[in-house]
């Protein structure tokens, strides 16, 4: 029962929170510094997610295929690769790498 209490308390702040912006802000626009923060949140969320991802263990840096497959990926789309072949070379470079290991 706690747990749902909790969820449902975090649902609503979340909706509370995103409704605050055009609630305060109505038709002005964000000031120029705010918009250009705002412009950068998501890649920089982005990166930060894969990072963790990539490299997060249990309290520690892990270096293991998962790297290999994020390379690889980073090299496909340097090349301009379609995104499907993108998430295949990945696959392919992890697969390889935790075969070879």
């Amino acid at each position: 029962m706690t747990v749902w209490l909790v969820v449902l308390a975090v649902g609503a702040a979340t909706v509370v929170f995103k409704a605050s912006g055009p609630v305060l802000l109505g038709r002005r626009p964000l000031p120029a510094p705010l918009a250009g923060v705002v412009v950068l949140l998501g890649p920089v969320l982005l990166a930060a997610l894969v990072v963790t991802q990539t490299v997060g263990g249990d309290g520690q840096i892990v270096l293991d295929a998962r790297l290999a497959g994020v390379g690889a990926a980073a090299a496909a789309i340097a090349a301009r690769a379609p995104l499907p072949l993108v998430v295949v070379v990945a696959a392919a470079a992890t697969a390889l790498v935790r075969l070879l290991t």
